[in-house]
């Protein structure tokens, strides 16, 4: 069903965009939280006035952000927890947690709706995006590390297993390549052999000189005669 935008929303329009999307979500989410409208040919009427309001308040809202968009972009925090040696955590670290992180650093409320990300699971490094506005989406990097140890350690785990599987991924194309060149060589020799078994095979072909003597001779009785 089609819909008529009241505001912006991440990943779906602007505020006055008309758009097509699941009945569900419209009826469910959208509408009941006010943030879209049935598209009848009325509501359509008014998307220009809306989409204006929309423009006078994203630009305040981005220049109110901007400051804190640049504060974050590439800004690192990290969380120690328990892990195997195999780097999963024992549990994992949430959107609600990095959004705790966030906004106490910056000192402006950040939802954990606005963390762009599934729960992190795993010792290493993330590039994590954070909706401030839908204009606004600075890159965070999180780097998750094992309790008692530094946050560079788990770039070194990290790293390490990417060489590790770097290199087996080499051993075996290797081998994979060693079998193909094996295989192409066994192809190639299959139609000599098949030739010179025909040729071993063929009775009336001489195979040594007293073979073709006694032919000769045996023509040339035939003509005498």
């Amino acid at each position: 069903m089609k819909v008529l935008l009241l505001e912006d929303i991440y990943k779906l329009g602007r505020a006055g965009d008309v758009k097509k999307v699941a009945p569900g979500y419209a009826r469910n989410y959208l509408m009941p939280q006010g943030m879209a409208v049935l598209a009848t040919p009325g509501a359509v009427k008014q998307s220009g006035r809306i989409k204006k309001q929309g423009e006078v308040i994203r630009a305040k809202v981005n220049q109110e952000l901007g400051g804190v968009a640049e504060q974050l972009a590439g800004k690192r925090f990290t969380f120690a927890a328990k892990a195997s040696e195999t780097r999963r955590l024992y549990g994992s670290i949430n959107t609600q947690m990095i959004a705790e992180i966030v906004s106490e650093e910056i000192g402006v409320t950040v939802l954990a709706k606005q963390i762009e990300s599934q729960p992190l699971r795993m010792i290493g490094k993330y590039d994590i995006a954070v909706r401030l506005t839908i204009d606004l989406i600075p890159e965070i990097e999180i780097i998750v590390h094992r309790e008692g140890e530094s946050p560079e350690s788990a770039l070194e785990e990290e790293e390490k297993e990417a060489l590790m599987a770097e290199e087996a991924l080499a051993e075996f194309l290797e081998e994979e390549s060693a079998e193909a060149d094996a295989e192409d060589a066994d192809a190639d020799q299959e139609p000599i052999a098949e030739a010179e078994a025909e040729y071993a095979s063929t009775d009336d072909e001489p195979t040594t000189e007293e073979d073709v003597e006694e032919q000769d001779e045996e023509a040339a009785a035939e003509e005498t005669a």
